[in-house]
């Protein structure tokens, strides 16, 4: 293990980022000289509700949407549950159908999966090798009871891209073809700061965003709400952020998200830039060092920022408590479930045996990351599987 003197080498930025240094200094008044709560009358309380509506702005500023749009969560799993749960609620039954993808975040498929057990149906799509989902496929699966699409924009797992706009457009297309209608969300918690997050280009009525995947803090996301889509709140109380999810503002993170959102859309096309060549200095890497190894994803269609691999043979967690133990933090896949010895459902999906599955490794990069911190990691991943006598061959 490192010592506390010791750099950690941290390339798990899928599950995790620190919080930026502009955002905390931007973060701190909140939690001191302008501690109001924003849904009273004074000056003080003034302070808090300003901090709020420029957040606010910020956001939507990003994602192209009116601000009244922009309601402020505790993070991408609430924002998909409300996405999710609180437009199956104001259906006039507890029956209904529920079109998403086999490769989801748990902080989806859970949700639809309690609603399966009240009565509501649901279609999980497939995805091909590379983790793409058939837009076609994906449309011709609509019914006329099809109220709820989800599809992710980026998988945390393997870091593929969904073409979702291409999917939107024919989903509701198939929907007026069979006389429904049909609201889409996507779950866009790794697209931020990767991808444009332009809700009208994407065509999404429903979008969910965290902050600590893009140097914000814990505790605090983002659902996009079109004007004209109704939602039950998830959380009833004092009525805030337009009736749509009541309790008071988290105003100092509120205010950390909105800045951290700012800077990860100002930087994004510089970020790309840096990240494609440090990603392809890994895979490169891998592929030279550890020629057994297995590539997980799509080449093309994906952010650099994630990459994964398997290792026949051996399973994730000796890999990475082996990387641990030399200074250097990945994962085996979603930090929700990295604790389970179960192989991912993502890869599953994509058709890679259970074997090579529990072999998996996500290397996640970011902004501080650099060549000779890829380096470091091809060298301890050398290391580490040629300790294991199991795994086939490793080149130093």
């Amino acid at each position: 293990m490192t010592s506390p003197e010791e750099r950690i080498n941290y390339l798990d930025h899928a599950a995790t980022t620190p919080v930026r240094r502009e955002v905390l200094e931007k973060m701190l008044p909140y939690f001191s000289e302008k501690f109001g709560n924003p849904s009273s009358l004074y000056s003080l309380a003034g302070e808090g509700r300003y901090g709020i509506d420029e957040a606010r702005e910020l956001t939507a500023d990003v994602l192209g949407s009116r601000s009244s749009e922009i309601v402020f969560t505790g993070g991408g799993s609430e924002s998909n549950n409300l996405a999710i749960k609180g437009t199956a609620a104001l259906r006039s039954s507890t029956t209904g159908h529920i079109l998403t993808t086999a490769i989801e975040h748990h902080a989806v498929i859970h949700p639809v999966e309690q609603l399966e057990k009240l009565g509501y149906e649901s279609t999980y799509i497939g995805v091909d090798e590379t983790g793409r989902v058939d837009p076609d496929e994906f449309a011709a699966a609509v019914r006329p009871d099809t109220f709820l699409a989800s599809v992710m924009l980026v998988n945390n797992e393997v870091g593929t891209i969904q073409d979702v706009a291409a999917i939107a457009q024919k989903t509701r297309e198939a929907a007026k073809q069979v006389g429904g209608e049909i609201l889409i969300h996507t779950d866009a918690v790794q697209g931020a700061g990767k991808l444009s997050l332009d809700v009208n280009v994407l065509n999404v009525d429903l979008m969910s965003l965290s902050g600590h995947k893009i140097y914000g803090p814990k505790g605090a996301g983002v659902l996009y709400v079109r004007r004209g889509v109704e939602l039950e709140p998830l959380i009833a109380g004092g009525g805030q952020e337009r009736q749509r999810r009541s309790g008071t503002e988290n105003v100092a993170s509120i205010v950390g998200f909105g800045e951290s959102l700012r800077l990860a859309e100002a930087e994004r096309a510089s970020s790309n830039l840096k990240m494609t060549d440090l990603s392809t200095r890994l895979i490169e890497g891998v592929s030279e060092r550890i020629p057994d190894s297995f590539f997980n994803g799509s080449r093309t269609h994906r952010v650099p920022e994630i990459s994964n691999f398997s290792f026949p043979g051996v399973e994730g967690e000796p890999i990475l408590l082996g990387l641990d133990f030399k200074g250097i933090a990945a994962s085996s896949g979603s930090a929700c479930s990295s604790a389970s010895l179960e192989p991912s459902h993502v890869l599953l999906a994509m058709g890679v045996s259970p074997e090579l599955a529990v072999g998996s490794v996500r290397i996640s990069l970011g902004r501080e990351t650099t060549e000779a911190d890829i380096d470091d990691v091809l060298q301890a991943l050398s290391d580490v599987l040629g300790q294991l006598a199991t795994f086939p061959s490793a080149k130093n």
